[in-house]
């Protein structure tokens, strides 16, 4: 199974470190975020397709010395016009029928991704207190997808997208048009596929985001262990 994991973020809520940085290669407890990332994709995946863009060469560079995956390549985002089309810019490069998609500067649980790398289609979700801070997914009483929606203003705990998918080949069949802010969205990909065939909503015990750099430094005290497969250790 394939995993394309998205890394060519610009990284500007983190500046000033991410000037010289890319967000995906800082520090966590002395690890890059992205080797966390790598660490916790489950075995059935044997493959990596990372995107890049900012500072692409440093990410090249760590992909050439790291120890998890023998199979990877680096995809070039040549003019960024979102997740969408970082997801469409790896067609040619997937080879499984069905793969993984996660953010690279995002920190997901290993027993989780497990899970979401079962289903056929999927989005990983986890319960938030401020959902108008994030995408919310809406579950169906069969719990798959039945809508998405953009920081809405809701007030309670709602299920957030954490930004982790199963997608099948098919997904690409699929035509989406530019995003209100000029972008083509992943999650209208989602949105659409869900129209067509079931999405299941798989709901993580672990996901820690780095949108900030409050996140950042907070994240350096939390325990990790849950990133971790026994078949990826650092």
């Amino acid at each position: 199974m394939d995993a394309v994991i998205l890394a060519a973020g610009l990284g500007t809520r983190l500046r000033p470190y991410t000037l010289q940085i890319p967000k995906p290669l800082l520090l966590v407890q002395g690890r890059p975020i992205l080797d966390w990332g790598l660490a916790a994709l489950p075995e059935e995946v044997d493959r990596v397709i990372v995107v890049v863009h900012y500072l692409a060469d440093q990410i090249r560079h760590y992909l050439s010395t790291q120890s998890h995956f023998q199979q990877w390549c680096a995809v070039e985002q040549e003019h960024p016009r979102g997740t969408g089309d970082a997801l469409r810019v790896c067609q040619k490069q997937i080879r499984s029928k069905k793969f993984l998609v996660l953010n690279g500067d995002d920190l997901f649980g290993a027993a989780d991704l497990k899970k979401l790398a079962q289903t056929p289609a999927g989005v990983l979700v986890h319960p938030v207190a401020d959902p108008k801070q994030f995408g919310i997914v809406f579950p169906g009483d069969d719990g798959t997808l039945q809508r998405l929606e953009e920081k809405p203003d809701l007030a309670g705990r709602h299920l957030a997208n954490t930004g982790a998918y199963v997608f099948p080949q098919s997904v690409f069949d699929i035509d989406i048009g530019l995003s209100r802010r000029g972008e083509y969205e992943i999650t209208d990909y989602l949105a659409a596929l869900a129209r067509r065939e079931p999405v299941s909503v798989v709901q993580a015990d672990f996901w820690l985001p780095i949108g900030t750099i409050e996140a950042w430094q907070n994240a350096q005290h939390r325990d990790l262990r849950p990133l971790v497969t026994s078949q990826r250790c650092a």
